[in-house]
């Protein structure tokens, strides 16, 4: 039984008890069990502490809250039909198609889900990059207009996953006193007891990594509410309150049983356990007394939006917090941004080009927040370290970098959280063949709509001696494959600008830009060079006076062994194309697409540094690719180059052959 828990409370505990039951029966499929146990907990916070505005899921200083054990979205989903935002009706229809509650929580599909959870920890990571953002902006604007807390619920199996701890530890390193991490600690996961693969002693490890760590019964309403408002106290340090937990507490006879994890209960422990819930023996019960005593606060709450809103009012008359709250609020593509310029046919790595462009965006995008992943000089961020400031919650909120060490996973999940927060731009850095480490997040930023920047340099066998565990060969490919990415791999540093600009403008989707470690020569591309890289492919050269009877085709390093090569063979009448973007160029009309590479050049060629496979569907089962279909190997650059045959002299007899 739930101890401290006034009648009203226990029974609106228990009926969400019965929402999740039935939630869970009607689709045949889900997860009841956690959500049980959990169950005290979010309902104190939502009843109790959670300032949101009920008619308003968006309202810019809500606080924030994190279901990171996305398996309990029926919990989830029971407190947003106590909210009002879903009814009954989205219950019955969880896990169905086109539902506004899906099996995991998606943030783009229902109101007042912040996240879109699953994978396991990822949730927590993009709760304390939430928590970041916040924290910027409560110093960048003030306490009044962005000052609110993060809180996140998390499960026996996020706290296994590594990018759980790497994100914990830099939480406790940032000081984020407004975050608050609830610990479902119900011992029991799918396979079974927790004890079988996890003995660690939570407490010592997060008070090691500067956490407040508060332990409770988490199925006592007055240590729960008491846990909470030392969480809200503690504003240096970050609070997990670690709940001690039964695994579908209530149940009739399944209490404590790894059955119940991901599975529905059976229709008779439904009833049984309904029964001894003293809950009546009908489906998705929601009595009025619940639903009022839950919406007790509503009046007060709304009373706080409005009083925000008039305080927001009277700020905005002040030109410099109007200004604030416009870099704060106004979407990066609606701006109109300058980039640093090149000389035609000097030697500059597009890295280079990409550090030049962010340190001309740092002044112009005051809102621009990120760093690498313990790579600063290699990934040209250093500069921006330094101007920009290393963020720390207690001694430098408006610091811009993010330190973020050897972190790649933990790095582009809170990048994520920064973008879901709004009012940031964020990205991240590190090394293209380390994109596997940082895969699911970036995967998890494209499912969620985030225009995320994700930079990865040293992007092919170039990066030499190194050797072939540094020497990214898939990776761009591999990227490519995922939906709603878009992967830009630019020609030359003024394409990397165009590149970044073009990044900038996306609304609904991360992108993905992928530099050089080597120089390249700037090349005399035409323009004006955005609206043809906004369009993925375009023509860099055509024959002199002539048609074209040849398409070669490059993206990145390769684009100018293509230009040397086709000046080569005036007698092949090549058309040099470059196709800094697949996804872009996929996308246009026939009609660009037919003007760009017409069918009726049959004899096509593509060159890049990488995987050959998905150039075929551009030069044909007749055309030929070179590329790299193998590992690298440990070797000066230049000699790699030769081996590999990524030479103009070797792609002229490639072409002739």
């Amino acid at each position: 039984m739930t101890t401290n828990a006034s009648q009203i409370d226990l029974k609106s505990v228990n009926v969400i008890k019965g929402l999740i039951m039935d939630t869970v029966h009607a689709s045949n499929s889900g997860h009841p069990g956690g959500a049980m146990s959990s169950a005290d907990y979010a309902y104190v916070l939502f009843k109790e502490f959670l300032n949101f505005d009920p008619k308003d899921a968006k309202w810019f200083n809500r606080d924030r809250f994190v279901l990171s054990a996305g398996h309990e979205s029926a919990l989830l989903y029971a407190l947003l039909t106590l909210r009002g935002i879903l009814s009954v009706d989205d219950l019955k229809a969880f896990r169905q198609f086109g539902s506004k509650t899906p099996g995991h929580p998606e943030h783009d599909m229902t109101d007042g889900v912040e996240a879109t959870t699953g994978p396991l920890g990822q949730g927590f990571a993009m709760a304390g990059g939430m928590a970041v953002a916040e924290t910027f902006l409560r110093s960048y604007l003030d306490a009044e207009t962005a000052g609110h807390h993060t809180y996140v619920l998390v499960s026996d199996g996020d706290v296994q996953e590594p990018i759980f701890l790497g994100s914990a530890a830099l939480f406790g390193q940032w000081g984020l006193g407004k975050l608050i991490a609830y610990y479902d600690s119900n011992k029991i996961q799918l396979a079974g007891p927790t004890c079988r693969v996890d003995n660690v002693d939570y407490k010592a490890l997060f008070e090691s990594m500067h956490w407040q760590v508060i332990e409770i019964d988490g199925h006592d309403h007055e240590a729960i509410r008491q846990a909470i408002l030392a969480g809200q106290a503690q504003t240096t340090k970050p609070t997990i309150i670690i709940g001690h937990t039964t695994m579908a507490k209530g149940c009739a006879t399944l209490e404590g049983s790894e059955s119940t994890h991901g599975s529905p209960l059976p229709e008779a422990e439904i009833k049984a356990t309904k029964a001894k819930l003293g809950l009546p023996d009908e489906e998705f019960h929601l009595p009025a007394d619940v639903l009022a005593h839950f919406r007790s606060r509503f009046d007060a709450l709304s009373a706080g939006r409005a009083a925000w809103d008039k305080a927001l009012a009277a700020k905005l008359s002040n030109p410099a917090f109007a200004d604030k709250w416009k870099n704060a609020t106004q979407p990066v593509c609606e701006r109109s941004l300058t980039w640093p310029e090149f000389e035609t046919g000097a030697g500059v790595a597009t890295r280079k080009a990409f550090g030049a462009s962010l340190n001309a965006m740092m002044e112009q995008l005051p809102t621009l927040i990120g760093g690498s992943a313990d790579l600063d000089p290699s990934n040209q961020t250093e500069k921006f370290r330094v101007a920009a400031g290393i963020f720390n919650a207690t001694t430098n909120p408006t610091g811009r970098n993010l330190c973020f060490g050897v972190r790649e996973f933990p790095m582009g999940a809170i990048l994520n959280g920064l973008a879901l927060h709004g009012g940031i731009v964020p990205f991240g850095a590190t090394f293209l063949v380390f994109s596997d480490y940082e895969r699911n997040a970036i995967r998890m930023s494209a499912l969620q709509h985030l225009p995320v920047l994700h930079v990865f340099t040293h992007d092919s066998f170039f990066v030499g001696e190194d050797g072939p565990t540094h020497q990214p060969i898939e990776h761009v490919s591999s990227l490519r494959l995922i939906p709603n990415l878009l992967v830009l791999r630019p020609a030359d540093a003024r394409e990397s600008t165009a590149c970044m600009a073009v990044a900038l403008k996306q609304k609904s989707r991360p992108s993905v830009l992928v530099y050089t470690r080597q120089g390249l020569p700037v090349l005399d591309l035409p323009q004006p060079l955005e609206a043809h890289v906004a369009k993925g492919a375009y023509v860099v050269r055509d024959p002199e006076g002539a048609a074209p009877e040849t398409l070669l085709l490059a993206s990145g390093s390769e684009v100018h062994l293509a230009v040397e090569a086709a000046k080569a063979l005036p007698e092949m009448k090549i058309r040099v194309v470059s196709v800094p973007s697949m996804e872009l160029f996929d996308e246009q009309s026939a009609e660009y697409k037919e003007s760009v590479m017409p069918r009726s050049v049959s004899r096509r060629v593509a060159i890049e540094a990488g995987r050959s496979d998905l150039w075929y569907k551009y030069v044909g089962l007749d055309g030929k690719v070179w590329g790299i279909d193998h590992f690298g190997a440990s070797a000066p650059a230049g000699v790699l180059k030769e081996k590999y045959g990524f030479t103009a002299a070797n792609l002229i007899e490639f072409i002739k052959a």
